[in-house]
């Protein structure tokens, strides 16, 4: 026996090709499903807190994101939280927590963020009498990515579809769309897409009972934590379902024209939370906070930065040869901007 192979038998180190010949076939299966387990966790874990992948699947930031982009989300810079639902289901977790931000949110950032609903529903699941929405718009656990227009203390105005914060032109997306003209030819909707003229009210625009549309919008000011509301029977509306979701319930009553706050007569409140408002970079065709309203900050998911893959999510796996033609190498590893 040579002087090598003593020293191994002495201090009892084994080559690989000797640990697996000692193994039992039932020990080689629990070493596997071990490794498969702890590279779950690792992989959850990097989901979790620091990026993930999203799929793109509406129109509303064409072309600065296309449909069928795979999109990473950086969680980690503003604070990623942990779940608060299971994974893949809509069942709510009864705790999470959040780490701390690298930075808060800036003006321009394209931001993931959960569904907050209507502009009258207190969770994306209410179902409200008044409202005939698409069955897929009552799903909890749903991100949109829009890009971030207003900060907290913002005044955010829109007019003749141009953006102004604080009374100063806001700076314009490079791949920003204000007018599809290959919907507009569309025979059954010719005029969908033509501007609406200031003072022409959308009933569907946030908040409600005001004589705005998409391309006249506003002065509106974005709450942030700490502001005192005056609250009065012609704002109540306003301020109703922003109110209502810092509670998570509905506290809000008026009766004989006074207003209640958990049963007790209020004429102010003081905010709970920062709000952001949110605009698509496909402008006529984004349903946004023009439409149900602010965003507040422990919904926002994270920063969108880069398109992973790319592809046209319409053509089915059936057909593979085609999808895989549908493929646009441009985008691959595209950063965003």
């Amino acid at each position: 026996m040579s002087f090598k192979e003593k020293l191994k038998k002495f201090v009892g180190i084994k080559t690989v090709e000797e640990l697996n010949k000692t193994r039992t076939k039932k020990e080689k299966i629990k070493d596997f499903f071990e490794s498969l387990f702890f590279a779950g966790i690792a992989a959850l874990f990097i989901i979790t807190f620091i990026v993930q992948n999203t799929r793109i699947p509406t129109t509303s930031m064409v072309g600065t994101i296309l449909v069928g982009d795979f999109v990473l989300v950086n969680k980690f810079i503003f604070g990623s939280s942990s779940p608060k639902y299971i994974p893949f289901t809509e069942i709510e977790l009864p705790y999470y927590f959040t780490l701390p931000s690298v930075r808060e949110p800036k003006e321009g950032d394209i931001v993931v963020f959960e569904y907050p609903g209507h502009k009258d529903q207190l969770r994306p699941d209410e179902r409200l009498p008044h409202l005939m929405l698409p069955e897929e718009f009552y799903n909890l656990n749903v991100n949109y990515v829009k890009r971030l227009i207003g900060l907290p203390g913002d005044t955010i105005e829109i007019r003749d579809k141009v953006v102004y914060i604080n009374g100063k032109e806001a700076p314009i997306p490079p791949y920003v769309r204000y007018y599809d003209e290959e919907l507009s030819r569309v025979a059954a909707y010719p005029d969908v897409y033509k501007p609406f003229p200031a003072g022409q009210r959308d009933p569907n625009i946030f908040p409600s009972g005001k004589d705005w549309n998409q391309d006249n919008y506003g002065p509106l000011y974005i709450p942030k934590k700490g502001d005192v509301v005056e609250l009065n029977i012609d704002n109540i509306d306003q301020w109703r379902t922003i109110i209502d979701r810092e509670f998570m319930s509905r506290v809000v009553t008026v009766r004989d024209s006074v207003i209640y706050i958990n049963g007790e007569p209020k004429t102010s409140y003081t905010l709970k939370k920062d709000y952001f408002f949110m605009l698509g970079d496909n402008r006529d065709v984004s349903l946004d906070s023009r439409f149900w309203g602010f965003i507040s900050r422990d919904m926002i998911v994270g920063q969108a930065f880069m398109v992973l893959f790319s592809w046209d999510r319409d053509i089915p796996f059936s057909d593979f040869f085609r999808l895989i033609s549908s493929i646009r190498p441009e985008r691959i590893l595209k950063l965003l901007e």
